[in-house]
């Protein structure tokens, strides 16, 4: 069989995976197998590949294949997110593109804009997934704004409505200016921002020259002022008591009053009160009945009940009215300072704080149960160190405004009566039934009743994913449900550990009575060289297609694997694709060698391939009951490294040199068996990482029949590994190293033969054959002196010699000796400094201590050799 002298990736990708969709590999249904289950957390539908994805896609797909070759009907659950702000903004882009503006629009013609833009831009994510390699049943793929995804969120709304968990009221929300809608706190990002901290100073009215003196970095809310407070016990301002001061430029007449959420120590130690526009003096004009003066519009500028600036930008007037306080005499003074600012998560505006109708979802009797399923393991975290942040979260957690002030999304089924009454259901015929039942009025129409205008946040739909893509709230006893429900995996991010993880927790809990996943794997943030997180914005993010285009699929899920543990940030270079790619090229390499070799079924196997193939086999057992131990753990990153070690080191770099035939010689059936026996299991247990290289390869090591594929065949289970066997060939490694390192320092080419002379045990008197054939020793004699003009070295308590023949240069073989005693002597100091310390011996593990006595006693062997050696040199 001709096998192409290099691996190409690009044609053997796109054929596999064609392959694996044409026989359905990975399509599940309901059956007798113990099910797998993996839902997608599903990426925004404007979304396109980034980083942060490879990186969470490699991870589910590693763990989605091997569950697949464990026997398990495996389901990896794809799907998109309608991502309200972030779709919506885009369309409303697209139309000022071409001139049309959305105020200009019905709700139903945005909307038909929306679903062209979602099915023309729509899904691209998922298509470059497939890329990736990424092993999803795409019959099954799913949309938060389908039609049984929809209705699935709007029955919950309003189940939840009639549990009385939802309401609407007034309250301080987070505003996004730009996007024009409310936020739930989660969606803020705060940053640290340097700003200016503004002394204004107030007239006490009625006086002739008394001021109040406030300290502010948002003075264009002055405008809204509508008290200024102090400390109750606050000496310096207690004569104010009652007393009423005069709003700056507009000279609007406020009270002086007290109260102990003054911080005495902060600015001057008086605060204005501006109820509308902060959410501390919201609280604060509650409890004292002050007047709300809300001076801004939905986009952020003023109006008029600003009385100055109306129709201007917020920070635009801050500067404007900086300069007429200051013309005016009311700025004291102005000093540098740097504050926490919250930023929309979505379009990265200023959050503006303001008072709003909108619809809330009680929290605390849903957080408590979701609290206890984590912190009693029930739901296990991968790290498990993120258990005190949802801790944290979910016992300070507050109602979550699930209203948004946007068209693209779920509907809010709520209905408004001409007397201001609210009606909540299912569909407007079912609503003016109820509002008929409500009011007595049968004559009441369609046309009296007034849909509510906004849609529910994009988390509130996908809070619901595990259950919904099954159909569960809509069917809760349907098949899929019952089969797939609880998934076992999540792969996400810590910071929508609440935003989405709590709240999955929380709806499982309330609809299925049963958590949604027992598992939560917690990836890290993607970064480049500099520690910066990355992004298209700082432009120090590489594109991924391309990275798949230049190093192969396989390559790049290494890279992304090989540096990535659970919970850490993955410090990314593309030297790690080019590792992969790298170790692509090595098992090419090696499949070429195997399938290079002619084979004579009448040879024996020798001695050296026997032992050769009892060693691999335990040590590929070996090495796979620790990979077996790191999927258990969770410990992904770890498991690849020990599936690379064994490949690279292990197979390629020793077993294959071991057994691999003379030059144009033929090899033994049971060996060439052997191997190719190895070489299968090993592209099993590395399939999950590298689908596409190791089913090229599998395909190839023997005749398949069509419908073959390694992703369904069965993976490898370890089993009891001969550690006496594995000891003695670590030690014939020493030996077989020993000997290379004597054949390079005394310039002998590999082709000469030597005699190995051992003086001493041998415990690795099996491996024989196996280090005569890599070191290429025509004998190996057993003595009890040492020979006279030979090169040595020590394994262990162990003498080797090699005789040396005429021409060896004896001064420098002396300069040798001599630096290896005085490196021998400074390790034995080391060591024996270490033994020497109580503190160490006492408590150190006992293991680590029996190492170091080992590391003694073959030191002081070591250097008794090589001072007989320098004896006996002259």
């Amino acid at each position: 069989m001709e096998i192409p002298a290099k691996y190409d990736p690009s044609g053997i990708e796109n054929k596999w995976y064609q392959y694996w969709l044409d026989h359905k590999f990975f399509h599940s249904v309901p059956d007798e197998r113990e099910p797998y289950t993996i839902v997608i957390p599903p990426p925004n539908v404007t979304g396109v590949l980034h980083m942060g994805h490879m990186l969470n896609n490699t991870i589910q797909d590693v763990l989605a294949r091997r569950a697949r070759m464990q026997g398990k009907n495996t389901l990896w659950l794809p799907g998109t997110d309608h991502a309200s702000i972030a779709t919506e903004a885009k369309v409303v882009a697209r139309l000022k593109e071409q001139g049309i503006e959305k105020s200009s629009l019905t709700r139903e013609e945005f909307l038909k804009h929306a679903w062209e833009w979602k099915e023309k831009h729509g899904g691209i994510i998922l298509e470059q997934l497939k890329k990736l390699g990424a092993s999803c049943d795409w019959d099954r793929t799913r949309f938060t704004m389908d039609d049984s995804m929809y209705e699935s969120v709007i029955d919950v709304f309003i189940d939840l409505y009639n549990k009385g968990l939802i309401y609407r009221g007034v309250r301080m929300v987070n505003w996004d200016p730009k996007a024009l809608t409310a936020l739930s706190d989660e969606e803020v990002i705060y940053k640290e921002v340097k700003s200016k901290l503004y002394y204004v100073r107030y007239k006490v009215e009625g006086s002739a020259d008394e001021w109040v003196t406030i300290a502010t970095t948002r003075p264009e809310t002055i405008l809204g002022d509508t008290a200024v407070c102090y400390h109750p016990e606050d000496e310096r301002y207690r004569h104010l008591a009652g007393k009423r001061v005069l709003v700056p430029l507009i000279k609007r007449s406020i009270p002086m009053i007290a109260d102990e959420y003054v911080d005495r120590e902060f600015g001057t130690g008086c605060l204005k009160i501006t109820p509308a526009h902060d959410v501390n003096d919201y609280m604060i004009g509650q409890k004292y009945n002050l007047e709300s003066i809300d001076i801004f519009n939905d986009d952020g500028t003023l109006n008029e009940k600003a009385r100055l600036y109306i129709g201007q930008d917020r920070f635009r007037v801050r500067e404007r009215i900086v300069e007429d306080l200051l013309n005016h005499g009311h700025i004291w003074k102005i000093e540098d300072y740097v504050n926490n600012v919250g930023f929309s998560e979505r379009t990265d505006e200023v959050i503006e704080p303001k008072l709003s109708m909108q619809w809330f979802l009680k929290m605390d009797a849903m957080a408590k149960p979701a609290l206890e399923v984590v912190m009693n393991d029930t739901v296990q975290f991968h790290p498990e160190k993120f258990k005190n942040t949802y801790r944290h979260w979910m016992e300070n957690v507050r109602d979550w405004c699930i209203s948004r002030q946007l068209w693209w999304g779920q509907r809010i089924p709520a209905y408004y009566l001409p007397s201001g009454e609210v009606v909540v259901a299912k569909t407007a015929e079912e609503a003016l039934e109820k509002a008929r039942r409500l009011t007595g009025n049968a004559g009441l129409a369609a046309d009296d009743l007034r849909q509510d205008e906004d849609v529910l946040d994009t988390w509130f739909s996908s809070w619901l994913w595990p259950i919904s893509v099954f159909d569960g709230i809509r069917n809760p006893d349907n098949p899929d449900i019952k089969y797939y429900y609880p998934t076992n995996d999540l792969i996400t991010a810590p910071e929508i550990l609440f935003f989405w993880v709590a709240r999955m927790i929380m709806a499982g809990l309330e609809y299925r009575n049963e958590v949604p996943f027992g598992n939560v794997y917690l990836t890290g943030i993607v970064r480049d060289k500099l520690g910066r997180k990355m992004s298209k914005s700082l432009g120090n993010s590489p594109e991924p297609l391309e990275l798949i285009a230049r190093f192969g699929a396989d390559g790049v899920r290494v890279g992304m694997l090989l540096t990535s543990p659970a919970g850490n940030d993955l410090p990314f270079d593309e030297s790690l694709c080019e590792q992969g790619r790298n170790f692509s090229n090595k098992i090419w390499n090696a499949l070429r060698l195997v399938k290079g070799w002619t084979v004579d079924n009448s040879l024996p196997q020798p001695a050296y391939a026997m032992a050769s193939v009892q060693w691999f086999e335990a040590r590929f057992n070996d090495a796979l009951a620790q990979i077996e131990d790191n999927f258990a753990k969770y410990r992904l990153s770890e498991a690849l490294m020990a599936v690379y070690k064994l490949i690279w080191d292990d197979f390629c770099s020793w077993y294959l040199e071991m057994v691999k035939p003379a030059y144009q010689q033929p090899v033994d059936r049971a060996t060439l068996e052997a191997t190719n026996r190895f070489f299968g299991k090993l592209m099993q247990v590395l399939h999950p990482f590298m689908p596409f290289i190791t089913e090229e390869i599998w395909q190839l090591l023997e005749k398949r029949k069509e419908g073959d594929s390694i992703m369904v065949s069965a993976m490898p289970v370890s089993e009891k590994a001969d550690k006496e066997l594995l000891a003695a060939f670590e030690f014939a490694e020493s030996v077989v190293i020993g000997i290379r390192n004597i054949r390079k320092e005394k310039n002998i080419p590999f082709k000469d033969s030597i005699e190995l002379l051992i003086k001493g045990e041998n415990p690795a008197s099996q491996f024989d054959e196996v280090v005569a054939k890599l070191g290429n020793a025509s004998a190996i004699t057993y003595v009890t002196e040492k020979p006279a003009t030979a090169a040595g070295f020590l394994v262990k308590a162990t003498e080797y010699y090699i005789p040396l023949g005429e021409g060896v240069d004896l001064e420098a073989e002396r300069e040798r000796l001599e630096k290896e005693l005085v490196y021998m002597q400074g390790f034995l100091d080391s060591v024996m400094k270490k033994l020497g310390n109580e503190r160490f011996v006492n408590n150190a593990k006992p293991e680590i201590v029996e190492n170091e006595r080992r590391k003694l006693a073959d030191a002081e062997a070591k250097i008794e050799l090589l001072k007989s050696q320098l004896d006996e040199l002259f």
